[in-house]
């Protein structure tokens, strides 16, 4: 890609790295699902009224949402509620690659590579190093959560990329997707958080909102979510996936390291080891290593 395609790739991989280190500052004193709710209901005004709806059917298009943002996300906020790491939350989330593949070999019939199933043990394997190597910072529930977002967030992929087959269309749109699937997150989740939390917890939240979280809000929504799809999707559109997808294992690092300069946040040395192990998996699901070892042969 050309350089100025690449800086852009970096800054949409430093905006979601931070992204977790933003959630967790804005959560305080905040319930996890309404947080969630506040969110995606910035996601969508005013954005549903500019952004066309996706090609997709409608049933696909609730699907997603309730993995891919609903799922996903409610599970990820109460994980880092819970006092999972933010840093390492962003690194144990990327086991969605993993997990893709594992779920559409099942669902879609669509058979593994070798070099993908190497990289899925691989994953697994620094997934392990880190569950039992976690310090005690990282509570065990809280890793299981953020391991059960993950797996929210690949049942979503496998669903989007079935409905690229359906529509005959190819990949869908990433920002109008985001947009439109948005719709199924903010009732039920404040549903669940009146259920939770009372009316009355959900009232004063929501009636003393801090400066913290109102910023926090406004950067998961419109620069995580709509301005970094709205990016990734127009790189995508430009380029080879190929060459786009390999900049979000910047992800977890700008994760770790912003979690490490704005919170202070040490990982414990088997976590870092790990984690190490686990992108290493990535890299060798999604054929990055493959690629740059090919490369350097040619």
């Amino acid at each position: 890609m050309p350089l100025r395609s690449s800086l852009a790739a970096v800054l949409v991989a430093a905006i979601w790295g931070i992204n977790f280190v933003v959630i967790d500052l804005g959560l305080g004193g905040m319930p996890p699902t309404l947080f969630v709710a506040l969110r995606f209901v910035a996601v969508l005004v005013p954005a549903i009224f500019l952004v066309p709806r996706p090609v997709a059917r409608t049933r696909d298009v609730v699907l997603i949402g309730c993995f891919m943002s609903l799922g996903q996300f409610s599970l990820l906020y109460t994980a880092i509620a819970l006092g999972m790491p933010a840093g390492i939350a962003s690194l144990v989330l990327q086991a969605q690659v993993a997990l893709t593949v594992v779920f559409a070999a099942l669902a879609l019939r669509e058979r593994p590579t070798s070099s993908q199933l190497v990289g899925v043990l691989i994953g697994a394997s620094g997934l392990l190093i880190v569950g039992l190597g976690r310090g005690a910072a990282t509570p065990a529930v809280g890793f299981l959560v953020t391991l059960l977002a993950a797996t929210s967030w690949a049942i979503g992929n496998v669903i989007a990329r079935r409905a690229g087959a359906t529509v005959g269309a190819g990949p869908l749109s990433g920002l109008s997707m985001t947009v439109w699937s948005a719709l199924v997150v903010p009732l039920p989740l404040l549903g669940l958080s009146l259920i939770l939390d009372g009316p009355g917890v959900v009232w004063a939240s929501l009636t003393h909102l801090t400066t913290a979280q109102l910023l926090s809000t406004a950067y998961t929504a419109w620069l995580a979510s709509l301005v970094g799809y709205g990016i990734w999707n127009t790189l995508l559109a430009r380029h080879p996936a190929s060459s786009v997808v390999p900049f979000t294992m910047l992800v977890p690092p700008v994760g770790m390291l912003a979690a490490w300069l704005i919170e202070g946040e040490s990982p414990a040395p088997l976590e870092v080891v790990g984690g190490v192990v686990l992108l290493l998996g990535v890299a060798v699901t999604t054929g990055v290593l493959r690629r740059r070892i090919f490369s350097r042969a040619a």
